[in-house]
């Protein structure tokens, strides 16, 4: 993704023109209408695919907005939705005249149902459940109906809270007795219980009283975002408030815990650890993970459920050296609390550094180099970037006469286009990399702009299923030139496509400055293909070995996105291969595949994997105590095994020329105990031996 703000100067004469006679009936909703009206015209000049308003459109976006509004079918009736219906064909025709007739009367409806719901939970909690009859909830909204009238809403409400209640008591029992299974008892503690319902009923007040507050400009975002999504899955709106938390994470600095977040259902998932941040110093806060609630202090925990995702983050965020607290559900079903000291996180922890290893095995000196992201700041000249800081860390690995080189992909989503480019043109003489191509079919090249080569030593490329956009295009040039071998996952994210932020207020002449400030649009203006011709898009850069993917439980890339552009091809360009390729992949293969059948640790991530998805298929939860407890005793001591299994010493050492301090340290044990830098080393040892 290349990340810039851009002056469309052709769009904004369009704009300009467009609005010479823009009048408004509604003096009170104005700058509403015009936005709206501004964002499509922009999408409809600008976006690489432009969808057309038409019925098919307002289907699509009818059924996403409802998604988005109940995402778990926990409050419209089935005669809401058929109240509703008459809008399903008429967002195009609203999008024309800027109105948000479906989004006003879809909150109105949903602000009732949410009133009668704090009453019901009102009414449920104040007795205590019968946890010896075997009720069943089903925590899958797509195998169930939204609720028929309001005695089946009732019903869902007692079996949503009673699952919450149960989730609270079993923690109180685990604080009562740390570090102990719970005791297999069909005995209720009647007083643990009744804190549980208290505890539950003050977050869930607490969360519905929430909802109800969602601002006018919320509800704009949400509505808008939903109709965007239909474009892509990259193609989004941002109002002020939430361009300047966009300006935020893009200028290099987070206050915080280092996590980025994304939505998820009804709660925020955590989609990526900033490097160097406490989550990540932490080890224990992990991508995939789902925040259930936040705390802080002695203060009692904040259910987060529904919350909005920039509500959560102002929870989460605090002063340098304060502790908070999250509730966390791990992706196998564990339940656990992790505790973190907030930090200043700069983009300094996330720039590329390298270390040696000496396998004790292989008795040989690997260069390693992780790179986090690609980053790049396009304001400055002399700021630093991934490509001119990759290069220092090669020429320090050179003077250490490494034998070949890990380059460390794993987690990396993406950044400036120009140093994937100018990065891949450190380990290649020179030759095209990756070529885009815009709406109109036009077709770009970019090449090697340095004849040089910085490291020609045997590589390796580590890459996951998170390894997207700016990662896929460097791992997929070097891949094809036969100049490293990619290793990790079966494929990476499938980002193909490039983004460009448009800043709206820029479109505004001074004529429209009441409208200012007006957000940002993030939108998809072109793809990239590789010099083979084959898009990255959805289906991303198959590693030529694969490991066990930790990610494997999760539906984690582009092709689980409705909305995701098609793969597809374009012509080849000329190129010539690496000349020093004298390894037989299909041997490396198999070398590869009996370390990792030997490997307790390998194979422990592979019944996880299969453990876990076998449960994600098992959506009906039982609300019986006793088979409760029973589930979770056995997710907690599996989640311990495997974390067992992860953080064991490895035959290496790791060395560094950064200073010693504890961040440096922590980041030094967490690559010898890496068994996938481990087994990338061997394979790289293998490769070496093959020259």
């Amino acid at each position: 993704m290349r990340k810039q703000y851009v002056k469309l100067t052709v769009l904004v004469l369009a704009i300009i023109l467009l609005f010479s006679s823009f009048t408004f009936a509604e003096p009170s909703r104005e700058k509403e209408k015009f936005v709206t009206s501004i964002i499509f015209q922009t999408l409809n000049y600008w976006h690489y695919r432009p969808v057309a308003l038409n019925d098919q459109l307002s289907q699509k976006a009818y059924q996403k907005y409802l998604d988005t509004l109940d995402p778990n079918k926990r409050f419209f009736l089935q005669s809401d939705l058929d109240r509703l219906q008459r809008y399903q064909n008429q967002i195009d025709n609203q999008i024309l005249r800027s109105s948000t007739e479906l989004m006003d009367e879809a909150n109105q409806i949903l602000k009732e149902r949410i009133r009668e719901v704090i009453g019901l939970t009102d009414d449920i909690l104040k007795h205590p459940f019968n946890y010896h009859q075997n009720d069943v909830l089903e925590t899958d909204p797509k195998k169930r109906d939204y609720p028929k009238n309001k005695g089946e809403l009732k019903t869902l409400w007692t079996k949503i809270l009673k699952s919450r209640t149960l989730d609270v008591y079993m923690e109180l029992l685990e604080e009562k007795n740390p570090g102990k299974p719970l005791t297999q008892t069909s005995k209720i503690d009647v007083k643990l219980e009744a804190e549980a319902r208290q505890r539950v009923s003050r977050n869930i007040r607490s969360t519905l009283t929430r909802m109800l507050q969602d601002s006018r400009e919320k509800q704009l975002e949400v509505y808008i975002n939903a109709i965007l999504s239909c474009y892509d899955p990259h193609t989004s709106y941002f109002p002020p408030k939430q361009k300047e938390e966009f300006d935020i994470s893009m200028s290099g600095t987070l206050e915080g815990i280092g996590a980025m977040l994304t939505v998820d259902g009804e709660y925020v998932r955590v989609e990526q650890i900033v490097p160097g941040s406490p989550a990540w110093r932490s080890g224990e806060l992990k991508a995939g993970d789902l925040i259930l609630k936040v705390g802080e202090g002695s203060k009692e925990p904040v259910d987060v459920s529904n919350m909005p995702i920039d509500d959560v983050v102002q929870l989460i965020r605090g002063k340098k050296g304060t502790e908070v607290q999250l509730t966390v559900k791990k992706p196998d079903g564990e339940i656990r609390v992790i505790r973190l000291i907030r930090d200043v996180v700069v983009l300094e922890d996330s720039y590329a550094r390298s270390a040696v290893i000496y396998h004790q095995k292989t008795k040989k000196k690997i260069g390693y180099i992780s790179l986090p992201s690609f980053y790049r700041d396009f304001n400055s000249k002399d700021a630093r970037s991934s490509a001119n800081d990759v290069r220092k860390e090669l020429e320090k690995l050179n003077q250490d006469q490494v034998s070949g080189i890990i380059l460390d992909l794993r987690n990396n989503s993406g950044g400036s286009l120009d140093d994937a480019v100018e990065m891949s043109g450190l380990f290649i003489k020179d030759g095209p990399v990756v070529q885009t191509r815009d709406k109109t079919g036009k077709v770009q090249v970019y090449e090697d702009p340095d004849p040089g080569i910085v490291s020609d030593v045997p590589m390796v490329v580590l890459v996951n299923s998170l390894s997207a956009s700016a990662s896929e295009i460097l791992a997929a040039a070097l891949q094809d030139y036969g100049r490293a071998v990619i290793v990790g996952s079966p494929d990476t994210f499938g980002k193909g496509t490039v983004q460009v932020l448009a800043d709206l207020d820029q479109l505004l002449s001074d004529k429209y400055a009441k409208y200012r400030p007006a957000g940002s649009l993030k939108l998809t203006v072109q793809k990239y293909y590789r010099i083979t011709g084959g898009s990255v898009q959805f289906k991303g850069v198959q590693s030529d070995i694969v490991l066990p993917d930790p990610y494997g439980y999760l539906e984690i890339g582009e092709e689980f996105y409705d909305t995701a552009l098609p793969w597809d091809t374009i012509k080849p360009v000329r190129y010539t291969k690496w000349a020093n390729s004298k390894y037989n992949i299909a041997a490396l293969k198999q070398k590869s595949a009996e370390r990792v059948k030997s490997s307790e640790a390998f194979q422990m991530v592979n019944s996880t994997i299969l453990r876990v998805k076998k449960e994600n298929e098992q959506t009906r939860r039982s609300l019986v105590l006793s088979e409760a407890i029973q589930k979770r005793n056995a997710a907690n001591k599996q989640t311990k095994l495997y974390d067992e299994s992860q953080h064991k010493k490895l035959p290496m050492t790791v060395t560094s020329t950064l200073p010693k301090n504890k961040q440096n340290n922590e980041w030094l044990k967490k690559l010898s105990e890496d068994i996938y830098l481990e087994e990338a080393s061997q394979i790289l040892n293998d490769i070496i031996e093959m020259q």
